[in-house]
């Protein structure tokens, strides 16, 4: 697993822990920061950071466009895994320009794929498809 792949599962982790909370990302990516010693400690890696900060300052537009369209799928209903991985993928799509369209989302089905339902895999691929297609259309 790439050193990326890593970052964006801890990324996810700290996503999907804070929907679980319903807590602020920032403050436990924060919490998670400080440094406390022991056999199991990680640290955080700097692009999980980027993810986590970017998913946070651009929170409202990429959950509008998940809700616009992830067809037939309200927010809430959707997985909270699902959920996270897309909001991680839209980021990278829209807004980190160093990495091409098709690594985040290849990224994302594997981590769909490996972390969700059978399902989940194909539902992700076309959101995030569909949003990479019409990304030059849209107002960010």
């Amino acid at each position: 697993m790439s050193a990326r792949s890593k970052a964006r599962k801890q990324a996810l982790d700290i996503l999907f822990e804070s929907d679980i909370r319903q807590s602020s990302p920032t403050e436990l990516l924060q919490s998670r920061l400080e440094v406390i010693e022991g056999p199991d400690t990680r640290p955080i890696r700097e692009y999980a950071k980027e993810l986590v900060t970017g998913v946070v300052d651009h929170r409202r537009k990429i959950d509008e466009l998940i809700s616009t369209y992830a067809q037939g799928w309200d927010m809430d209903r959707l997985p909270i895994v699902d959920r996270n991985i897309l909001r991680i993928a839209i980021y990278e799509i829209l807004w980190a320009d160093d990495l091409p369209d098709a690594v985040a989302i290849d990224e994302a089905l594997t981590m769909a794929a490996m972390l969700s339902t059978e399902e989940s895999a194909g539902y992700v691929h076309g959101v995030l498809g569909r949003i990479s297609s019409i990304k030059g259309d849209l107002a960010l």
